[in-house]
């Protein structure tokens, strides 16, 4: 499976309309058995902006594909250096009210498993267990030639060590931990290879364009298969690597339900949508459920 280089997607037709009524996802919840799947929604509360919700950052910025980051050393500098200067701000990021929430759900045993399409293991810090990570974690390094994996904070050391007195003051940044820089501001960035191999070093996520591991992709319908219902939470449900699952549960004939202040691209396969902010709205589930969602942890999951 690949996720494709969708940047936009324009309803057809009238949308389903929104709502704020809980009680479905209350409902749901109580009754167990529920995966919820996530996206870049569910973490904008802890700092870290969406790609397509209001002022998301593909107003201004395309994501590297990985047919980009392949092709050249220049596009692989380019990206090295603006995920090296957004690392810094991406990996303060903390759990939401939102991820806090999910995580208690967890604990309460009305989960049967979680998706998520993020990269920042936030669902994790907040103390979830068991995540999928669809597309991957940012605080991991993949060599393209050798496959050994590294942390990233390891990577971290040696690109501040190659590259003294890099402060360069970014416009912004995005869900995939990419700072907005110039190519003049990222043109003397040095990039270093595998400590392997000497091999060229990706972070271990899918890019657009790239192939979601088939395995992976198998464990996520098996996790469908065996769930009473689906919550989605915070996605647009754009890609096909995150409708696909969506419109497995409803051809199965389970409950969809998405949280998500704008209209996604699954509306027509759910239940109901609510639109509300997602850490408000999962607290306020919780709290009808008697559920205490914890406060968060004091430090950040280690990277």
């Amino acid at each position: 499976m690949r996720v494709r280089p969708t940047l936009s997607w324009t309803p057809t037709g009238d949308p389903p309309p929104g709502t704020t009524d809980l009680e479905p996802v209350a409902d749901t919840l109580g009754t167990g058995g529920v995966l919820v799947l996530s996206g870049a929604g569910i973490s904008t509360e802890s700092g870290i902006p969406d790609y397509r919700g209001e002022g998301g950052s593909l107003s201004r910025h395309t994501p590297m594909t990985y047919q980009d980051f392949t092709a050249g050393a220049q596009a692989r500098r380019r990206y090295w250096a603006r995920s090296h200067l957004g690392w810094r701000t991406f990996g303060r990021a903390r759990p939401n009210a939102g991820h806090r929430a999910v995580a208690a759900f967890g604990r309460h045993g009305l989960l049967s498993g979680v998706i998520t399409q993020n990269v920042d293991g936030l669902h994790q810090a907040a103390g979830s267990e068991g995540v999928v990570e669809l597309h991957g974690n940012l605080a991991r390094v993949v060599c393209l030639s050798c496959g050994a994996l590294s942390p990233r904070r390891e990577l971290a050391r040696r690109l501040e060590e190659a590259n003294a007195g890099f402060e360069p003051v970014a416009a912004g940044i995005n869900p995939d931990g990419d700072a907005e820089l110039t190519d003049e501001q990222a043109g003397g960035f040095r990039v270093v290879s595998c400590a392997v191999c000497g091999g060229i070093l990706k972070p271990d996520v899918v890019f657009f364009g790239e192939a979601v591991p088939p395995p992976r992709v198998e464990h996520c319908r098996e996790l469908v298969r065996e769930a009473a219902s689906l919550l989605v939470l915070g996605s647009s449900l754009t890609v096909m690597s995150g409708l696909r699952f969506v419109r497995q549960a409803a051809q199965e004939g389970k409950p969809v339900l998405i949280v998500n202040r704008d209209p996604t691209r699954g509306d027509r396969h759910a239940l109901t949508r609510v639109a509300l902010p997602l850490g408000a709205a999962l607290a306020t589930v919780a709290g009808r459920l008697g559920i205490p969602v914890d406060s968060p942890a004091p430090g950040r999951m280690r990277r």
